[in-house]
């Protein structure tokens, strides 16, 4: 593989082996397309996704550029847990305008020209259709994370009936889960429950069945996309009825306490959530797979507790944080062009907010007219300028993508070495430890 006037192309020598391309005299000179990425990962399988949530620490860095995986790769080659490469939502995709052929080559094509070979992960994140689900294993992703949301039910019926198959389950028994750690449901709390969560934990038995069942797909539970913490009972109740209805999964995601806001800290009550995540873990535990953290970029400050809790045994997702970064190294290269760019999303940040809840106080952010040029990487410190440029990812690449790609390739080494310092940050906090290198 190797450059040729900005463009990278895949040089063989053998013209059998399947590339499609020009014939030269030497062998065939190919592009760096889908379909000779099909190619580079039947012929090299370490660049095709594995399943990487076998292992205990595992952490997904969504890449919404297609610029970021050799940083991702140079932190991954130094701290010893597994990457997800490959991790987007439909959402991501719409806004970015790529798909996820174009999400997954590029990190295929990153792997082979580093000669990474640690293995990597392939995430179909959120998915909430069939649709979709189909679309991401269909391209050979080795992960699903299943968004339940749409399933959960919030309107309470005072007319719901149990089950009586799950009353016989559950009511006024008792459940020891772990160092004398005992879950017990009375029948209004098992009502309420039942109500709650039977029909997505039914979407999830389909779903499993129907298509990771069989599959090279690990399968993730997410609940944790409601407006209300997932209690332990909760949690409980929706892992044990879907160990009954035969599902296998590797993670779930609760919802929980406090606010895990996009690319800034955690926001609540800590002690609270030390005490709860560690009930949570003990329930992982108890059946057999690990805790998933959403949106985890930068929660700098619970990560200890994850640790602690978990054994050091989760997966942790993060995408935004990496964007910033990116943003960050065009405020400290091209000050004109980030002061655009800002302006621009004070614009749009109305509209991106139908996207991601968050609440941002927009009038917090300094006035970047008054702000000096070497001031304006120090924006990406302040919780209000972050979210700021978070959510408003579509809108600014619409409008600046040709200028901001050009800036990210004269300046791809600046980005690998934030990437590196920035992720290399949650995973120490996380407590995952260095790789000795011989």
């Amino acid at each position: 593989m190797a450059n040729e006037d900005g463009q990278d192309y895949i040089y063989s020598t053998d013209k059998t082996l399947g590339f499609k391309g020009v014939s030269t005299e030497y062998g065939i000179k190919a592009e760096c397309n889908h379909e000779n990425a099909n190619v580079l990962r039947r012929l090299f399988p370490y660049t095709a996704p594995s399943r990487v949530l076998q292992h205990d620490k595992s952490f997904g860095v969504g890449d919404r550029l297609g610029v970021a995986a050799v940083g991702h790769i140079k932190v991954f080659e130094r701290y010893d847990a597994y990457p997800v490469l490959v991790q987007q939502s439909i959402r991501e995709l719409n806004l970015t305008h790529r798909t996820y052929e174009d999400v997954l080559d590029c990190v295929t094509y990153t792997v082979f020209k580093t000669g990474y070979k640690k293995g990597f992960g392939a995430d179909g994140d959120h998915l909430k259709t069939e649709q979709d689900i189909q679309y991401a294993l269909g391209l050979g992703f080795t992960m699903i994370t299943l968004d339940c949301s749409e399933h959960i039910i919030t309107d309470i019926d005072a007319d719901f009936a149990v089950p009586q198959a799950t009353l016989q389950r559950y009511a006024d028994k008792f459940f020891e889960i772990e160092d004398g750690e005992v879950l017990s449901f009375d029948k209004e709390q098992l009502k309420q429950i039942s109500m709650i969560y039977d029909d997505a934990i039914a979407f999830a038995a389909d779903i499993y069945h129907k298509y990771i069942k069989g599959s090279n797909a690990d399968f993730e539970i997410s609940i944790d996309e409601t407006a209300t913490t997932t209690t332990p009972l909760q949690h409980f109740y929706v892992a044990n009825e879907l160990k009954q209805k035969g599902v296998n999964f590797a993670t779930m995601a609760p919802r929980f306490c406090g606010e895990f806001q996009k690319g800034i800290d955690y926001i609540g009550d800590i002690a609270q959530f030390e005490k709860e995540i560690d009930i949570h873990a003990k329930i992982a535990r108890y059946f057999g797979y690990k805790i998933s953290v959403h949106s985890g970029s930068d929660k700098f400050s619970i990560f200890p507790m994850v640790a602690k809790a978990t054994k050091g045994v989760f997966h942790v997702k993060t995408a935004g944080t990496n964007w910033l970064e990116a943003m960050r190294v065009v405020a400290a290269k091209d000050a004109e062009l980030y002061r655009q760019i800002h302006k621009y999303a004070l614009k749009m940040f109305t509209e991106a907010k139908k996207y991601y809840h968050v609440t941002t106080d927009i009038t917090k952010i300094p006035d970047i007219d008054s702000l000096k040029d070497e001031d304006l990487p120090k924006l990406f410190d302040q919780n209000e300028s972050r979210q700021l440029i978070h959510i408003t990812y579509g809108f600014i690449l619409d409008e600046y993508r040709g200028q901001l790609y050009t800036l990210w390739g004269t300046h791809h080494v600046e980005y690998e070495k934030a990437l590196l310092t920035h992720i290399g940050k949650h995973l120490d906090l996380l407590g995952v430890p260095l790789i000795s290198l011989k």
